[in-house]
């Protein structure tokens, strides 16, 4: 299988995710997280990013085999005691506001056969070193875009009954379908998309429910809302007021939800790609805004170590996506919560966006709990939404409106 004008379509992705993912501006630093195998888009990102006036595009080359040893061998000591060097570099990305682009296109299941206590020891330790640049990203202080590329083991599990080359073409197509490139214009339809779901986030952010509540025949939960609360759509503006697109593809509206307001039982929906490893047919049940229980019929583990995780058994996002977006439509499980997550309304285990309440970029961490956003050092999207699923909005005085029906938007 051949993709007609690969190497024009993949120009002309690297230039979308420059220009309107990140939105480089002159004299910008930038920062690609990029895997070994995706070296020819890498390049043109690259240079796209140069053409726009960045100032210097630092690489971070992921080499999964090193990743896998280093996770195996490495002595626990070293697991759990980050480089000096890992800090500073990442204190001079937050330094120079760099633009981040991160390319996923790793095997999701990457690291199912390694020992998941090693993993989380690491992903603890990594998740306190790069602390200054979860929070300058998740507080919109610099620009931010995730895309997704095609490699063989990730094109493999989504198309298993395809051979490796046919499975790789198939991925790109589905990449450049949902990222738009087959338009006639790919950035001018990027913005009448971000249009379109900015009217849905309007309406929300009029609204200012207090509470909503999903329920189908898997689910019947309910998540408060914090008071001044925002809903953001597939845009947001950083600190120097230069829109960018955090994530591409992208279909949903999303706000915070108030952690200390969360009781129910909700399952998920997708298969979840998380450490390297794939979870299945998660429930959880909520109470008072907390995690009392939790299953996955499978990777039960990994679910029981990403609970552990300070914060992470409390809520820090409600996303809606209908059921009809072109994700979903496709009948495509992607196993990589870029693409699922724009399949399906979604919630995240761990840290809210300060981004997503009225001051919240100027409020310490107490002050964020203390106003119903969650602090964490984690934040794990999980994907819940179907075509039976509907979700009401209730007001502070009782009344109720209806958001979603039978999956879609009322």
């Amino acid at each position: 299988m051949l993709i007609q004008d690969f190497k024009k379509k993949l120009q002309k992705y690297a230039e979308l995710i420059v220009k309107v993912g990140v939105n480089v501006q002159k004299d910008q630093a930038v920062v690609l997280y990029i895997s070994i195998t995706q070296h020819e888009l890498a390049h043109l990102i690259i240079s796209e990013a140069y053409k726009a006036g960045a100032s210097e595009v630092i690489v971070e080359w992921r080499d999964t085999f090193n990743d896998q040893q280093f996770l195996t061998y490495a002595s626990e000591k070293r697991l759990e005691s980050i480089p000096d060097y890992i800090t500073t570099k990442a204190e001079y990305i937050v330094s120079k506001k760099a633009a981040r682009i991160s390319v996923l296109s790793e095997d999701p299941n990457a690291y199912a056969n390694i020992d998941q206590t090693r993993i989380a020891k690491n992903q603890a330790a990594t998740g306190k070193a790069l602390l200054p640049v979860r929070k300058a990203t998740q507080n919109n202080e610099l620009s931010w875009t995730v895309v997704g590329a095609a490699d063989i083991q990730w094109a493999k599990k989504v198309f298993p009954f395809l051979d490796e080359k046919d499975a790789v073409a198939r991925l790109w197509e589905e990449i450049f379908k949902t990222c738009r490139i087959d338009s006639k214009d790919p950035i001018a339809a990027w913005h009448e998309h971000d249009k379109n779901l900015r009217t849905k986030a309007d309406w929300l952010n009029h609204e200012q429910f207090d509470s909503l509540h999903y329920y189908s025949p898997q689910t019947d939960f309910k998540v408060g809302l914090p008071e001044n609360h925002i809903w953001e759509a597939a845009g947001s503006f950083n600190s120097d007021n230069v829109e960018f697109m955090a994530n591409m593809p992208t279909e949903e509206v999303f706000t915070a939800p108030d952690c200390h307001r969360i009781d129910g039982y909700i399952v998920s929906t997708k298969p979840l790609s998380y450490a390297g490893n794939i979870l299945e047919d998660m429930k959880f049940t909520f109470k008072n805004g907390q995690v009392v229980t939790a299953t996955a019929k499978k990777g039960q583990a990994v679910l029981d170590n990403l609970l552990k995780l300070p914060g992470a058994k409390s809520l820090g996002e409600v996303s809606l996506v209908p059921d009809p977006s072109p994700i979903s439509q496709s009948g495509i499980t992607f196993f990589n919560t870029l693409f699922d997550e724009n399949a399906s309304d979604h919630l995240a285990l761990g840290s809210s966006y300060p981004t997503n309440i009225q001051n919240g970029t100027t409020m310490t961490d107490n002050e964020l709990l203390n106003h119903g956003m969650n602090v964490s050092e984690t934040h794990v999207d999980f994907m819940v939404g179907s075509s039976s699923m509907n979700i009401d909005g209730i007001k502070k005085d009782g009344s109720v409106k209806a958001i979603f029906r039978n999956g879609d938007w009322a």
